[in-house]
């Protein structure tokens, strides 16, 4: 979304008016985002919102309320069986087929607690036409092979399929992902806090199903569940974009429409009863840290999250008691020492039918349950009794006018982040405008607040005389991995106790036909797709202009920003001892956190709340375009303001920068927030973890990442920690601080043409040396195969090789290559064969690293196997479909998804880190001409067995297994 001439809009259509079979409910202004909401009714009961808008970036979703009456995971398997296979589009895996032959920007499903949807975006109208054929079929005329049940859901299968006297195991993609996912203390939580504030209600069942309670679902049921939800009298449809409304409402009823007659489906979720006293609740998660990996959460349950006033001054009251680290909730738990971390889910939550708000802490010993839940409400009791700073509700308030008013595309499409913003309120009854506009609540809540008191008697009515609240503790359990492996035997015992020979023999027969399927080959020619020629050539230009202030190099991007400024200062280092260089991500994870200029944390982060809309820090490593040796390394402070404070951005991020001020308290209670942190994710991201491991191994560039981000740098983190080194890490922080100050400064402001003029030179002037940037040398880690075992029933697999800089003719064969075993080799490999929810192949051309890995893996040895027989399946029957399918999916690598934002940041800088136009249009013409013979090529050279690089994350030791493969790999507990 870069900025363009204004394009003229369709037409919008008349309230009351009929497009075909649909009516015109209403037409809604949204000035905030500069479009316009048209609300439409079918005759068969679907209803659809559409978001006229000046983007290229066109969506589309189906939301369909789903209510499952147990944990056997319907709804999740049902989102994974309907995209295998439909009847206009019978191949045996449409959506991952799509993948490669689409320029989409996000294609994606996901199911909810109550609801499941099927959005896409696209910035090609033929690509987006063609998706929204293939989504419709889809969802609405899906085949439902038995087949691909017993593949995503579960099956039971020998460990060797084909010899009945070997152990019977459960299988599915399903099952195995749920199996990683309720390893996570986090996903754990998250079902416990449904179920203990919503008992009687759906909510109290696992929607993505319990391991244990999957194999109760039927083939029979898994149907009847789709006839009682997936039908347009249940449906929630939403488009966006500038793409003509009748031609898209046209394509739905000829797709589905015009197929199906309205229908009463009674989806309805009651209210809960209220209890008549506050209970507590225990649960468990796999976990080893039973000194510090307990949490306490205090939660209640609140009016309907369709309430539009109600869900504003939740939003708002939470914001203003937990939204910052001064926030007069957060403060005095985190100052309590009893933990080091804010609990999961602590805030207010509209994603039930009614509203919930949770708040306690995370790295707690047992027995803390009593401690947290009378400090939670103590500290409610004071808040009420000494009222809220009115200065903290006007920053909260200042703080949504900046999410009203902020387009972008970083981290996930706008155009989506809009649907899901109009889904809470329409799906639970309220008004699909008061997610996208808020300007009549928030004057009532003005004039309220002018008024009186309104956020303390809120407090005191609905949390402390609530006796609808529950106190949850989740506590780790060293033997819990153990107990579950223990407990899927006992499972498959009693499921199995009453089998005969012919049983197991047809058990045999269903898996020897499921692998005979999967070995198919597949003609995905009846599926839509694009052409090379639908791939852009060129480089969209960016307008900025330079200048240079002492040191300094600024930038000035105009762009359509919505009245908000973005500023961006990167100092790119010196040169950097060793003991500096491992500590860099420490630094700028503390430094906006801490306080700064004479005000201490409470104080910088209530003023950075006040006036603009955050500021943060980060380290970076970049290569030139022609040597991945050639490193440099930097430290970048990025901030966003309403225009109107565009000079206080700028004074804030002075402060940061010239005086931040670290104290030995506030230091420790960051680095054990952070530790915490870290310590969760291993288990939902262990494949990131296990890709950064293996590229440390032979790529320099990699190796400082896995030092800043990987588990090596958990370990340092925990030995600063635990080692009680705060004294040591703050003297070293002083000397960063000095080397910031001597690096070279290089500026972007993004904003509109009338606040391009913002005085800079408060910034410019701080660096005032002359050290020369520097460039390090870190050594590839080497030290042959790692594994780390952690607490989790699953396997995440990794092997990495370093091959070549940007420049290389190489490269772009590479990248091509990438997409092509990803999407033609590992996905039916690892997925449809091997049972992991996850399998990847990935190139990253800037840093020259090629990986391949699996997510949610039951399988160690065998996944290896099929890292290695990649070069093999090249050998097969590939063409020119392919290859065409890889570089199209390669391409949308090189023309990433931006917005007003983000777009000249990455043009600025990627064409001072060497990274021009010119250079990546020569990457792209190279990519469009890549064919077979060179992916063989690069494979040979650069992908063979003794440049490879091994590691994984699992929660056992591999090398009896991988002893037959020739690997011995170092083991050490996360």
């Amino acid at each position: 979304m870069t900025i363009a001439p204004a394009t003229s809009l369709p037409a919008l259509p008349s309230v009351g008016e009929r497009l075909g079979r649909y009516t015109v409910n209403r037409v809604e202004d949204l000035p905030e985002m500069q479009g316009h909401l048209i609300l439409l009714s079918h005759e068969n009961g679907a209803r659809h919102a559409h978001v006229v808008r000046d983007d290229d970036n066109s969506a589309f979703g189906v939301t369909f309320p789903t209510v499952p009456r147990d944990s056997t995971g319907v709804a999740h398997i049902l989102e994974h069986i309907v995209l295998m296979g439909s009847q206009k589009y019978p191949v045996p895996d449409p959506f991952f087929a799509m993948l490669p032959r689409s320029l989409n920007t996000f294609m994606n499903a996901m199911t909810s607690n109550d609801w499941t949807t099927y959005p896409f975006s696209t910035r090609n109208e033929k690509d987006y036409f063609n998706l929204l054929g293939v989504y419709l079929d889809a969802t609405f005329f899906p085949l439902m092979r038995y087949e691909s049940f017993r593949q995503d859901g579960h099956r039971f299968e020998f460990e060797t399929p084909e010899d009945s006297s070997t152990e019977l195991k459960l299988q599915g993609v399903v099952y195995n992902e749920m199996k990683g996912a309720m390893a996570s203390a986090g996903a754990v939580m998250w079902r416990a806090f449904g179920k203990a504030l919503f008992p009687d209600l759906t909510y109290a069942n696992n929607s993505g199903g319990t391991p244990a309670n999957i194999p109760e679902l039927t083939y029979d049921n898994l149907r009847a569940f789709h006839a009682a939800h997936y039908h347009p009298s249940n449906a929630f449809f939403y488009t966006y974009g500038k793409l003509p409304l009748a031609r898209i409402l046209g394509e739905i009823e000829s797709h589905v429409m015009s197929r199906f007659q309205a229908q009463t489906l009674d989806v309805s979720i009651p209210d809960q009863t209220p209890f008549t006293e506050p209970r507590q609740e225990r649960v468990t998660y796999p976990g080893s840290d039973t000194e510090r990996g307990t949490q306490v959460s205090v939660m209640w349950k609140l009016g309907l999250s369709n309430d539009a006033d109600a869900n504003l001054r939740w939003s708002v009251l939470s914001d203003v008691l937990l939204g910052n680290a001064g926030a007069p909730l957060t403060r005095p738990l985190i100052d309590s020492g009893l933990g080091s971390a804010l609990a999961d889910l602590t805030g207010y939550r509209d994603s039930f039918r009614e509203g919930a708000f949770a708040v306690g802490l995370k790295g707690l010993g047992a027995g803390k349950v009593e401690e947290v839940q009378k400090l939670v409400l103590d500290t409610l009791q004071g808040i009420v009794q000494d009222g809220i700073d009115p200065e903290l509700i006007e920053s909260s308030l200042h703080q949504f006018e900046i999410g009203q008013k902020e387009v972008s595309n970083s981290g996930f499409p706008y155009a989506l982040g809009v649907m899901f913003r109009l889904l809470g309120p329409w799906l639970y009854g309220g008004d699909p405008l008061t997610g996208l506009r808020l300007d009549t609540q928030l004057e009532k809540l003005r004039a309220d607040l002018a008024a009186g008191k309104v956020f303390e008697p809120m407090l005191q009515r609905e949390l402390l005389d609530n006796a609808h609240r529950v106190t949850m503790e989740l506590a780790p359990d060293p033997e819990l991995v153990t107990h579950m492996e223990q407990q899927e035997r006992e499972l498959v015992q009693s499921l199995s106790a009453d089998f005969t020979g012919e049983d197991r023999a047809r058990i045999v027969a269903e898996s020897l036909k499921l692998k005979e399927l999967q070995a198919q080959e597949n003609d995905p020619g009846v599926l839509p797709t694009l052409a090379l020629s639908d791939v852009p050539a060129s480089i969209p230009p960016v307008p900025y202009e330079t200048e240079e202030a002492g040191r300094a190099l600024i930038a000035r991007v105009p762009q359509p920003t919505g009245g908000l400024t973005y500023l961006d200062v990167q100092v790119r280092l010196p040169e950097l001892p060793q003991d500096l260089l491992e500590v860099l991500p420490l630094y700028t994870s503390a430094v906006t956190k801490s306080g700064a200029a004479g005000q201490d944390y409470v104080a910088l982060s209530r003023r950075m709340e006040a006036v603009t809309g955050g500021v943060g820090a980060s380290a970076s490593s970049g290569v030139r375009p022609d040597d991945l040796h050639m490193l440099r390394l930097a430290i970048s402070f990025s901030g966003k303001a309403l225009a109107r404070n565009g000079a206080a951005l700028v004074e804030v991020m002075r402060d940061i920068i010239s005086a931040p001020e670290f104290t030995r308290e506030r230091l420790e209670q960051l680095l054990k927030q952070r530790l915490a942190g870290l310590k969760a994710s291993v288990v939902n991201s262990g494949n990131a973890y296990a890709e950064r491991l293996a590229a440390a191994q032979i790529s320099p560039a990699a190796s400082i990442g896995e030092n800043w981000g990987g588990l090596s740098g958990l370990e340092t983190l925990k030995g600063i920690v635990e080692g009680n080194k705060l004294d040591d890490l703050l003297e070293r922080f002083g000397r960063i601080h000095t080397l910031l100050l001597s690096g070279q400064p290089v500026l972007c402001l993004t904003a509109t043409e009338d606040d391009l003029n913002l005085d800079l030179k408060p910034l410019t002037d701080l660096f005032t040396g002359d050290a020369p940037v520097g460039h390090p040398l870190p050594q590839p880690r080497g030290g042959g195969p790692q594994a780390r075992v952690t607490d989790s029933p699953v396997a995440f697999n990794a092997v990495a090789f370093e091959t070549v800089p940007y420049t290389h003719a190489d490269s772009p064969a590479l990248l091509v290559l990438a997409r092509l075993l990803r999407s033609e080799y590992l996905l039916k490999e690892l997925r449809e064969k091997g049972g992991a929810y996850g399998g990847s192949a990935s190139f990253d051309p800037r840093e020259g690293v090629f990986a391949m890995s699996s997510y949610r893996d039951p399988n160690i040895a065998r996944t290896y196997k099929v890292f290695r027989d990649a070069r093999a399946f090249l050998e097969g029957d590939l063409g020119e479909r392919e290859v065409t399918e890889a570089i199209l999916s390669a391409s949308k690598a090189l023309d990433p998804l931006t917005s007003p934002d983000t777009v000249g940041r990455l043009r600025f800088f990627g064409d001072q880190a060497g990274f021009t136009p010119e250079v990546q249009e020569a990457y792209k013409t190279r990519l469009l001409n890549t064919g077979m013979t060179d992916l063989k090529r690069v494979m040979d050279a650069y992908l063979t067995p003794e440049r490879a690089a091994y590691a994984l994350v699992a929660g056992r030791d591999p090398n009896e297994e991988m002893a037959e493969l020739g690997l011995k790999f170092g083991v050490q507990s996360v």
